[in-house]
C-alpha cells in the first residue's frame, strides 16, 4: 500500500476508518449548498459522499431523482447506523470541547445539533434498505465513481474533500474534483472550502488555476450557512 503521498485512490482507502460517517437533513442541505429545489425539479442529483444523510430520502417529494454514493454503502443498515451514531457522538464531543469555534445561529444548542443529526439518521435508516435495492444508494468512493459521464444534472459534496485537507494530498483533491465534474452535466457544489482547523484550503489557488487551464469554469461563492466560524463559502464548477 502506498504512502499518503502516493496514488489518490490508495490514499482514500488508507484513512477510510478515520472519516466521519454521519448525517444531515434536507433542511441543512438547502442552507449548506444555497439550494433552491424548485429550480431543480425533475433533475437528477448526486450526493457524494452521502453518509447517513437524509437528502436522498427527502428529495423525491420535490420531484427530484436523488442518488447517494458512499464507500460504506453495501453494508447492513444496522452496521451503518451504529457507525453513524458512534461517529456523531465523537464529533459532538469534539465540538463541545471548543464551542467558541462555532456560530450557534442555525443550531441553537448542542441538543438542537444532536436532534438534527438523529433526524437525518432515522430518515436514512428507514429509506436505505429499499433505496439500496432500487439503486438510490450506491457504493463508491472518490476519485473513481461508478457512474457514466454527465449522468447527473447537479452534484453535491459536503464535509469531505477540503475538510480533510491535511490528510489527502493535492493529487487526490484534484482527481476527486475532476471526477465530480465528470459525472455532472450542469453544476458541482462542494462545501466547505476550509479544513477542520477552520483554515482555508491552502492549495485552493493552485486548484482554481489548474481548473482554469482545463477550461473548467469554477468560483468560490458565499452560502447562507455558517456553523464552524468563517465556513460560509463553497466551490462551484459549471458546464
Amino acid at each position: 500500500m502506498e504512502s499518503m503521498n502516493g496514488g489518490p485512490g490508495n490514499t482514500f482507502n488508507m484513512i477510510l476508518d478515520q472519516l466521519t460517517f454521519c448525517g444531515r437533513t434536507l433542511t441543512e442541505y438547502l442552507k449548506i449548498f444555497d439550494l433552491d429545489l424548485s429550480q431543480w425539479r425533475g433533475a437528477k442529483i448526486l450526493d457524494c459522499p452521502s453518509g447517513a444523510s437524509s437528502f436522498v430520502a427527502e428529495a423525491g417529494k420535490f420531484g427530484i431523482s436523488a442518488v447517494g454514493c458512499d464507500p460504506l454503502y453495501g453494508k447492513d443498515v444496522k452496521d451503518l447506523i451504529e457507525r453513524a451514531k458512534n461517529d456523531t457522538e465523537r464529533s459532538l464531543h469534539e465540538i463541545n470541547q471548543y464551542p467558541d469555534m462555532y456560530n450557534w445561529l442555525f443550531y441553537p444548542s448542542m441538543t438542537g445539533l444532536r436532534q438534527y443529526r438523529n433526524a437525518a439518521m432515522e430518515r436514512f435508516a428507514r429509506d436505505y434498505p429499499v433505496g439500496y435495492t432500487q439503486g438510490r444508494y450506491v457504493q463508491g468512493s472518490l476519485p473513481n465513481l461508478p457512474f457514466e459521464d454527465r449522468n447527473f444534472d447537479l452534484v453535491l459534496s459536503s464535509h469531505f474533500l477540503f475538510l480533510y485537507g491535511d490528510q489527502f494530498n493535492y493529487d487526490f483533491h484534484l482527481a476527486s474534483v475532476l471526477e465530480l465534474f465528470r459525472v455532472c452535466s450542469r453544476e458541482v457544489r462542494i462545501y466547505p472550502v476550509q479544513s477542520a482547523d477552520a483554515q482555508p484550503y491552502e492549495a485552493m489557488p493552485r486548484l482554481l488555476n489548474d481548473l482554469e487551464h482545463l477550461h473548467i469554469s469554477a468560483m468560490i461563492v458565499s452560502v447562507p450557512f455558517e456553523f464552524q466560524r468563517n465556513s460560509n463559502r463553497q466551490l462551484r464548477l459549471f458546464r
